[in-house]
């Protein structure tokens, strides 16, 4: 148990950190459009959520075992592909390819497969399970279902229009880069990090 709560509150502080370099992403990406300061920060963030997934798997596992599972598998999935993803544009930045390759899709993150579409169907399962878990709160897992079904939304704006300028990317982009995506990682690092305050209360009490 002590280690489990001790990872919530690493799990915590790796959510707080994700949602502060998620809202950095989108400035740098909507705003100053700089190519290295927005790689550095989309793979800062795949890698922060690979450690809210596994604190958030041990939080929700008990509800339903098997659909926590697969709210792990693709939450790292996603947090994964997002830091690679972000560490190719990062290393195509620094040091330029000789050739220029266009707009070619990613052969690891085509359009944001894993970095928008995965993410956003393992949010909605994570989202799902906050609901019925009981302990983490409700508004949690609204804010879930939102930043999932405009992640959903992005990739596949990215997918078919591919225009930075259609309100099909830029509505999704504007609203979950800059408001419910970081707002969904701040809440989940303060309720986890509440939940893991409040454990040694709970084993101090007598049974």
């Amino acid at each position: 148990m002590q280690t489990t709560t001790s990872f919530e509150r690493f799990a915590g502080l790796c959510a707080l950190a994700a949602g502060a370099a998620a809202f950095l992403y989108a400035v740098a990406f909507v705003i100053l459009r700089s190519g290295g300061l927005a790689a550095l920060c989309l793979l800062a963030v795949g890698l922060l959520a690979t450690a809210v997934q596994v604190g958030l798997y041990e939080r929700l596992r008990e509800v339903e075992p098997g659909f926590a599972l697969w709210g792990l598998v693709l939450g790292l999935a996603s947090g994964v592909g997002a830091a690679l993803h972000g560490g190719f544009d990062l290393a195509a930045t620094i040091l330029p390819p000789p050739a220029a390759t266009g707009e070619v899709p990613s052969q690891v993150d085509p359009r944001g497969l894993l970095t928008f579409g995965v993410a956003g169907l393992g949010v909605l399962v994570v989202a799902w399970l906050i609901g019925r878990e009981g302990r983490l709160p409700r508004g949690l897992s609204a804010l879930g279902y939102a930043t999932a079904v405009l992640s959903i939304l992005l990739y596949l704006g990215r997918l078919i229009v591919f225009d930075p300028a259609s309100p099909l990317i830029l509505i999704p982009a504007v609203l979950n880069g800059f408001l419910v995506g970081p707002a969904w990682y701040v809440w989940l690092g303060l309720a986890l990090r509440r939940a893991e305050a409040a454990a040694p209360v709970a084993r101090a009490q007598p049974a």
